[in-house]
């Protein structure tokens, strides 16, 4: 541990982007020690095997109780302080079109309006993805806001947002809303708490778990038309490699500046020309 390291939580570690964004951040010249969590334990005792000194993590569900409340206290006892948050876990929810929604095919006349049991699971699921990608970031970053205002490197929170937030896609209507919330939770931390930078971040079509998800599940849910555009990408090889958004978002999370707290930007953005600086 350095005592002139900043401590950073990421959320979403075990895989995909959060797994890149670690390894980036454990080879940033300023050291930073990290504060991991996901679902999956593996991948985070290994980075904990690997860095004992500069690594923590809790795994579990980001929407238990408290643990919020456990990450930061992990990271303010570990390692002194708590600096910034890389929210970067997300669930992409049920996918289905508004139009399908309470058709209840063949029920008799005195049924039609009732929920079937598809349309039951569509809205527990809904529910599922609000309190996984839009309250936990909400709640963490309450929490975390009295220690990031006192931060000496200055604090920085860093939203993992995406392209639906602003870009329909059929069927995604849940997981959109979740993101565009997302961004404006970071307008309004932009706003309110000048001491803190936040910033929210899309990181284009990205070849991780999500991707695969989205090519193998989704092809009824999304149509033909919304489902081939994946499908495609990941064919002629245009899916972005988990380290081009990584490095940015984890630069970001190291030296975002002020000016573009409350920002919703694009990974490749000609405004973080100079946060695509790797590390090896």
């Amino acid at each position: 541990m350095s005592a002139k390291s900043p401590t950073i939580i990421l959320t979403g570690a075990s895989r995909g982007l959060g797994h890149s964004i670690a390894h980036i951040l454990l080879n940033h010249p300023s050291k930073p020690n990290l504060v991991l969590t996901a679902r999956t334990a593996g991948p985070l005792t290994s980075f904990e095997a690997q860095y004992p000194d500069r690594v923590a993590h809790i795994a579990g569900d980001i929407t238990s109780p408290r643990i919020e409340a456990d990450l930061i206290k992990l990271a303010v006892e570990k390692f002194g302080s708590l600096d910034g948050l890389v929210i970067n876990h997300g669930i992409l929810g049920p996918v289905r079109k508004i139009g399908d929604l309470h058709q209840n095919k063949g029920a008799r006349e005195d049924e039609v309006g009732a929920r079937s049991e598809d349309d039951i699971k569509y809205w527990e699921d809904s529910k599922v993805c609000w309190d996984v990608n839009y309250f936990s970031a909400l709640r963490l970053s309450a929490e975390a806001l009295p220690h990031l205002k006192k931060s000496e490197f200055g604090g920085k929170i860093v939203f993992v947002s995406s392209g639906a937030a602003t870009t329909g896609y059929s069927g995604w209507e849940t997981y959109g809303a979740t993101k565009a919330a997302m961004n404006h939770l970071a307008i309004s931390l932009g706003s309110e708490e000048p001491d803190v930078t936040t910033v929210s971040i899309r990181p284009g079509v990205v070849d991780t778990g999500m991707q695969v998800e989205i090519r193998e599940q989704h092809r009824e849910g999304m149509g033909e038309e919304g489902h081939s555009r994946f499908t495609e990408l990941h064919a002629s090889g245009k899916l972005l490699k988990p380290e081009q958004p990584g490095t940015v978002i984890a630069n970001l999370a190291i030296s975002a500046p002020k000016e573009l707290s409350g920002k919703f930007l694009s990974w490749n953005s000609p405004e973080l020309d100079s946060f695509q600086i790797q590390f090896s």
